[in-house]
């Protein structure tokens, strides 16, 4: 057998490693402070469990809305300081003003910032343990790429900034043709198997589908697949990482690519969907009443022009409907024709900038999910011109319209705003992803990441 270098956790087990240690540390700091200290607030005397999982509980919703567990992030210090300092605050304040379930108020205020200081300060220094921690080489991933066709210092790339703990040592091309890679070994036939034992080779990641893998690779990965070393393909590795479907490299097995999920077809998912919707976009229209006065000022002084517009937009199955937004744009702005949106598109008004950044210009599309034509989650709706322009280079770009499209969705918090080719091929990706895992769980998750869109401003 090969001998393994280290130990590698994958994103998930980090993740949930993350969650579990910061629940016990919040658990064994309130011990403490009962211990050593006259904090009465929750006692160890009283009933305290049901307090304490409720904290941990408010806890664990604000660090995922603030990025606590956002694994790139969570290796910076001053984003973790400022993330967990206004996850403690949140936390806080939502549980003392919590009926019932909480306990009285305090009537020293000096428990407040006890508590305050059980959760933010031993947190702390427990996340910067975890960055010395996990950057350690004994829990590096040493990676080896084999296939043909591909580009291993895109590869490289990508599975690096996905994962700063996966080191990519080298590649080996089936049809031996020199390739360039930043500090990558390139292995031929003759030397793979010595090097993959030499370098201590934890992965071989396969770049290619099944088609693509010659009778000489497969003679050199079965031998490895015998002593116990870890074959798998890089889609589907890309996939865990990314959170995203790797559509270039879908060749002439596209079907397996795409298992849509069960609840695609599933009608109890579906009822629940669509009464969610129903109710939520029922709810949003009614609360949003009170700004309508604040909004119709605004667009008089900021935008000078109507405050609604439709567009034409396509949905599911490619049928077409007219989707509802509040002006964000000089009334000219397509005076020459239909045109991208860009990032700091200067046709967007000073009000415009404003209802993009607290996103309140999608507020009409509650009309548009209450007729049927959208979803709460899904992809963004994309004009018909823009689709039939990007599936003629884009492969299997229409297949994002077979559900509904979404007011907010897995490719809008987690890309950047589309502005070329590129851009659209990233969202697809995303959006193919969500297809494919569609259900209750992604769901709650795209809603948690789009509430931390709209607290930190980040609309565009």
């Amino acid at each position: 057998m090969l001998q393994k270098q280290g130990t590698h956790f994958e994103i998930s087990e980090r993740k949930l490693f993350l969650r579990i240690i910061d629940v016990l540390i919040i658990w064994f700091s309130v011990f403490i402070l009962n211990h050593f200290t006259d904090f009465y607030y929750i006692s160890l005397n009283q009933n305290f469990a049901p307090y304490l999982i409720l904290l941990s509980f408010y806890y664990l919703l604000f660090a995922t809305i603030f990025e606590m567990y956002h694994l790139q992030k969570a290796e910076s210090r001053f984003i973790i300081v400022k993330n967990l300092f206004l996850t403690s605050l949140l936390t806080i304040f939502v549980f003392l003003f919590t009926p019932i379930l909480s306990p009285q108020l305090p009537s020293n205020r000096i428990e407040v910032l006890f508590l305050f200081s059980v959760i933010f300060v031993p947190i702390a220094i427990w996340r910067f343990l975890y960055i010395g921690l996990i950057s350690a080489p004994r829990f590096t991933k040493k990676v080896v790429l084999v296939g043909e066709n591909f580009n291993p210092q895109q590869i490289k790339n990508e599975l690096e900034n996905a994962d700063s703990n996966i080191h990519v040592i080298g590649f080996l091309d089936g049809k031996n043709e020199q390739k360039n890679c930043d500090k990558c070994i390139q292995f031929n036939e003759s030397n793979f198997l010595n090097g993959i034992k030499e370098h201590r080779i934890t992965e071989v990641l396969v770049t290619n589908s099944y088609e693509g893998v010659n009778q000489n690779l497969q003679s050199l990965l079965y031998p490895l697949l015998e002593k116990g070393l870890t074959i798998k393909p890089y889609s589907h590795v890309y996939e865990n990482l990314t959170d995203k479907v790797l559509v270039e490299n879908i060749e002439n097995d596209f079907y397996c690519y795409f298992p849509f999920n069960k609840n695609n077809s599933n009608q109890f998912y579906l009822t629940i969907n669509r009464l969610v919707n129903i109710t939520v976009s029922s709810l949003g229209l009614f609360l949003s009443l009170p700004l309508l006065p604040f909004v119709l000022i605004g667009n008089m002084m900021g935008n000078r022009g109507p405050l609604l517009y439709t567009q034409k937009r396509v949905g599911k199955y490619g049928q077409v409907f007219k989707i509802y937004k509040l002006r964000s744009m000089v009334t000219n702005a397509e005076k020459s024709g239909a045109q991208w949106a860009e990032k700091n598109d200067n046709r967007v008004t000073a009000f415009g900038k404003f209802l993009r950044k607290t996103r309140l210009d999608e507020i009409p599309q509650f009309i548009n999910i209450l007729n049927g034509d959208m979803s709460l989650i899904g992809p963004r709706p994309e004009r018909p011109e823009f689709v039939e322009e990007l599936a003629k280079t884009i492969p299997f770009y229409k297949i994002r319209n077979v559900i509904k499209p979404g007011l907010t969705g897995w490719a809008q918090v987690n890309a950047r705003y589309a502005a070329t080719d590129r851009d659209s091929l990233e969202k697809l990706q995303y959006d193919l992803y969500y297809i494919k895992n569609r259900g209750l769980f992604i769901d709650f998750r795209i809603t948690i990441k789009t509430l931390s869109t709209v607290i930190f401003f980040r609309g565009q």
